[in-house]
């Protein structure tokens, strides 16, 4: 399966099994989303579980907000990750309080899709990564999947989950999996072992980080699309490094990445988002405070300029294999 296919196909099992999930938002039922994820959905649920919502991002999240709050599961998704900011207060002042302010009373059992990042040619309003804007929030769980396999697994289990899951997915992973060149033909997902998607309801945790690559020299933090990048830069570098993928961002496998430092002694933090700020200054710290003296060489990041991201400089912007392999080396060298 592509990875659009397997996220239909999560929403799938997921209505399928519960009669309170509901899917809603932009163009998401009779045209099918913009990306086609969740095409035939309405035809085959109906309208009032598979509906097109006006442009209000406000009004979509608020919505979702009250339909968890009685007892719905409702998975709505925002077009794309650069619009959601006119529903950040209903997500940050009302999903992630209501479990607190109500003292466990009223929960919000609900998901929100987005599609997020570069390597599209979306310019600065289609290729943000706001990742960092929901990890900082307490109350909310942040999920990026970088393959179909794991993409429908984190998909039903957020679905599950009895909080609220901002599901933010890697756009440029949709139809393949890439390492950053892009020169180089496009590899399906029917051609890599991750896009082998088994049939019905299964769940992949949250909270579990995944080893994509063995190795004993530097260890990579990475997630979405930067999981194939820094695979691809350790092939071309020849670095022996171990790269892993998060997976989920909150809750954190702080486990997995400290098992893998203390064994490496080096670290190197890959993600899209804009340097300053961005989810990899967490990760950084994180590293210092509990592998401090295991580490040998300073903690490397490698992200997005501090600047909107340019539609002409596409792939100067763009963490590719060039500066992911740079940073490899630099950490071996000190």
């Amino acid at each position: 399966m592509t990875m659009i296919e397997a996220i239909r196909d999560a929403l799938d099992v997921s209505m399928e099994r519960d009669d309170r999930v509901v899917v809603f938002g932009e163009d998401v039922g009779y045209f099918g989303g913009v990306f086609r994820c969740t095409l035939g959905l309405q035809q085959k649920y109906g309208h009032d579980r598979c509906f097109d919502t006006p442009i209000n991002e406000s009004g979509i999240v608020g919505t979702a907000i009250g339909m968890a709050a009685y007892g719905l599961r409702p998975c709505a998704e925002v077009q794309f990750a650069d619009y959601v900011y006119p529903g950040y207060d209903q997500i940050v002042s009302e999903a992630a309080r209501l479990r607190y302010r109500s003292n466990g009373e009223f929960t919000v059992p609900m998901v929100l899709r987005m599609p997020t990042g570069g390597g599209i040619f979306g310019g600065q309003t289609h290729s943000q990564s706001p990742e960092a804007l929901f990890t900082h929030v307490a109350g909310l769980k942040t999920v990026v999947p970088s393959n179909p396999l794991d993409a429908k697994g984190l998909l039903i289990a957020s679905i599950e989950d009895p909080d609220p899951v901002i599901f933010l997915e890697p756009k440029r992973l949709y139809n393949g999996p890439f390492d950053g060149y892009p020169d180089r033909p496009v590899t399906p997902w029917s051609k890599h072992p991750l896009g082998d998607v088994p049939t019905g309801h299964y769940t992949v945790p949250l909270g579990q980080a995944a080893l994509r690559r063995p190795g004993e020299a530097v260890t990579v933090l990475a997630y979405g699309t930067m999981v194939h990048v820094a695979l691809a830069a350790a092939e071309a570098t020849g670095v022996d490094a171990e790269v892993i993928d998060l997976r989920t961002l909150v809750p954190l496998d702080l486990d997995a990445i400290v098992a893998s430092v203390n064994k490496t002694g080096r670290c190197v933090v890959v993600h899209e988002a804009t340097l300053t700020s961005g989810f990899g200054a967490e990760l950084a710290a994180l590293v210092q405070e509990h592998c401090f003296h295991r580490l040998e060489t300073p903690i490397r990041r490698v992200a997005g300029w501090d600047t909107p991201y340019p539609h002409a400089h596409e792939w100067e912007y763009f963490p590719g294999p060039a500066r992911v392999g740079r940073a490899l080396r630099e950490a071996l060298e000190d």
